[in-house]
């Protein structure tokens, strides 16, 4: 019997210290404050992903890109619920992370020719880079959305995560399917 006596203090422990994690308000202020970090990253993404897709030479890329538009699109809306649970308004504080990950997509457009395969297999490195930061982002804020007893909040955000790890799965099979291939046979 000795050993349920620890097991059961050991969830009692797990209890109290999610309890108080939940009435943390130094963490959920923390919390809230990297919701609106991701709120700015997305809403900068769906202006982003036109400027993308226009510049792409490939279809599946260009597919890719517009899905992943519609797609961001909603996890936007996904944010403002989340905002909405917080009884918080939807207010987005910039993502300087973010920010330098797009200007780095953006000099990939000005830096390559038009129509190249090269030019695809810069836009796909780039938008992985969006996607890896947004997977570790949203992974991050799930967990702790979990931790502060949050869990209709972990749901929300694990729903973006798990659509993010597809964008950065689909964009390998791009990548994989053809564009590094021909980027390695362009005539200079």
């Amino acid at each position: 019997m000795q050993p349920n006596k620890t097991k059961n203090k050991s969830a009692s422990t797990n209890s109290h210290s999610k309890e108080a994690a939940a009435e943390n308000q130094p963490l959920l202020d923390f919390f809230v404050d990297e919701i609106r970090d991701i709120y700015w990253a997305e809403k900068h993404i769906v202006k982003t992903l036109p400027k993308m897709h226009k510049a792409a030479g490939s279809q599946p890329l260009k597919n890719a890109f517009e899905d992943h538009l519609e797609e961001t699109k909603e996890h936007v809306n996904r944010l403002e619920q989340v905002f909405e649970i917080l009884g918080e308004k939807a207010h987005a504080k910039k993502c300087e992370a973010m920010q330098g990950i797009i200007k780095e997509g953006e000099s990939i457009i000005d830096e390559t020719e038009e129509k190249t395969a090269v030019r695809d297999v810069g836009l796909v490195l780039a938008a992985q880079k969006v996607e890896h930061y947004e997977i570790s982002t949203y992974g991050g804020l799930a967990q702790l959305a979990r931790t502060l007893g949050k869990g209709d909040i972990a749901d929300l955000l694990e729903k973006t995560l798990t659509e993010e790890k597809k964008t950065d799965m689909r964009l390998t099979e791009v990548a994989e399917a053809g564009i590094n291939y021909e980027a390695a046979h362009e005539h200079a």
